[in-house]
Formats: C-alpha cells, sequence, structure tokens
C-alpha cells in the first residue's frame, strides 16, 4: 500500500489566498463594496449633511478641505453630483465652493477608478466582447484623455458609469484625472454658482448659471447621438479590415 503523498506545508493557504485574490473574487468584492455604498446613500441620503450646514464647527480652509474629502467619499457612493455641487456653493460661495467640490470630483473619480481597476478589470476585460462595447472600450484605451474630456465636458454619461468603464479599459491614471479635472471644470462652476445665487434667482449670475446647465445637457445629448453613429459606422468597417482576403 502506497503512502499518501505529503502536501507541501501552507499549500492550503496558498490555493486560499489564490481563490480570494482571483479575478471573480475580487470582483464579488466590488459588487459588494457598491450594493452597500448605495444602500447606505438611498437609507440616510449623506447629501443632507451639507444641504444642512455641514460641517457646523470649522470654518475657512479646513471646512472646505473636509468638504471636498467628504465630497469625493460621496461622489464614489453615488451621491449625485449636482446636489453636492449646489451644496458646496451655497455652503462656501462661488470660488471656495468650486475649488472643493472640484477637488472632491476629482478625488471620487479617483477612488472609483482605482476600486475598478484592481477589483473590476481583469475579471471584466473577457467580457469586452460586441460592437459596443469593443468600440467603446478602443476609444478609451486608444484616445482617453480626449474621450473622457469630451465625456466630462457634455455630461451624457453618468459619473459613476464613465468612471468605471474608463478603470475596465486600459487608459492610465495621469489622463483620466487630468481629462476629468478640465473637463468637468464648467459643469461644476455652473451648479456651484447656480447653488451660491440661490438666494437670487433673478440675478445674472443664476440666470447664466442655470442657462449653461441647460445648454451643456443638450449639447452632451447631441454628441452622444452623433458618437453613437460613429460608433456604428466604425465598428463594421473594422470588421472588415480583419477579414481575410479570399483568392
Amino acid at each position: 500500500m502506497l503512502a499518501p503523498v505529503p502536501r507541501p506545508p501552507g499549500s492550503l493557504a496558498v490555493r486560499c489566498s489564490r481563490a480570494l485574490l482571483s479575478p471573480r473574487s475580487r470582483l464579488s468584492l466590488l459588487a459588494l463594496l457598491l450594493l452597500t455604498a448605495a444602500t447606505l446613500v438611498v437609507l440616510y441620503e449623506p447629501q443632507r449633511m451639507f444641504t444642512s450646514g455641514w460641517p457646523p464647527h470649522t470654518s475657512g480652509a479646513g471646512a472646505v478641505l473636509l468638504f471636498g474629502l467628504a465630497y469625493g467619499v460621496c461622489a464614489a457612493a453615488f451621491v449625485p453630483r449636482p446636489v453636492l455641487n449646489l451644496a458646496a456653493g451655497a455652503l462656501f460661495g462661488s470660488a471656495a465652493g468650486l475649488t472643493g467640490a472640484l477637488a472632491g470630483t476629482v478625488l471620487g473619480a479617483g477612488i472609483a477608478f482605482t476600486l475598478g481597476r484592481f477589483l473590476g478589470q481583469d475579471a471584466l476585460r473577457p467580457f469586452v466582447r460586441g460592437r459596443w462595447l469593443t468600440a467603446a472600450d478602443g476609444q478609451l484605451s486608444r484616445h482617453g484623455f480626449r474621450s473622457m474630456l469630451a465625456i466630462r465636458l457634455f455630461p451624457g454619461v453618468p459619473f459613476a458609469a464613465a468612471n468605471y468603464c474608463a478603470a475596465v479599459s486600459r487608459m492610465g491614471y495621469v489622463p483620466f484625472l487630468l481629462a476629468t479635472a478640465l473637463g468637468s471644470l464648467p459643469n461644476t462652476a455652473a451648479y456651484v454658482v447656480a447653488g451660491a445665487q440661490a438666494g437670487s434667482p433673478g440675478s445674472p449670475a443664476f440666470l447664466f448659471s442655470s442657462g449653461f446647465i441647460v445648454l451643456s445637457g443638450l449639447g452632451g445629448a447631441v454628441v452622444a447621438w452623433r458618437k453613437r453613429h460613429r460608433l456604428r459606422a466604425a465598428v463594421p468597417a473594422a470588421g472588415a479590415e480583419r477579414e481575410p482576403v479570399l483568392k
């Protein structure tokens, strides 16, 4: 009778660690984190702490810094950015409010991008199939900065969706964060000014910022429509190039 072959020490731990760090396990962890964040937002509505005058015991640069940090966490947890931007203007005014809101926007995008890149990319990359997903992934991977800049300038794609799509693609951190900062500036400024001038709805600043918000939304719809048709035309052309020539 043959004696059982002894297993090397630590083999069970190695297998367990590999299972826990596998792409599917990391994707499951990401899904759990996102579900938990969405549930907390629905149950506790953290945006209320901004509209009610948070933070109550701080002022000046410290308050703006705390606001930016809290903004980033809330934005990554699916709190609507327009609400946060309006609150930034109402709490701190146009200049300081824009500083806190823009810093929070970049922080929230960075958090989501990091989570998507390290927890979801390896598991989701094999599913990037079909003409729409392939075309979108190619656009973000090859022309990441200008694609993300257009997405941020013309808000048609939800903030969280853009973050995680970019994370699954091969876009780099620097182009993503830089495009987010530059592209989010005009729309964020419009909401912040609207929040700062909410007490004077007839003021030129409020009317201008409100008009810009409406026009940017319409512009985003037009850009999304044109982009869709360009992708539809580009994908069959790319497929035709890959087909072998029969002689």
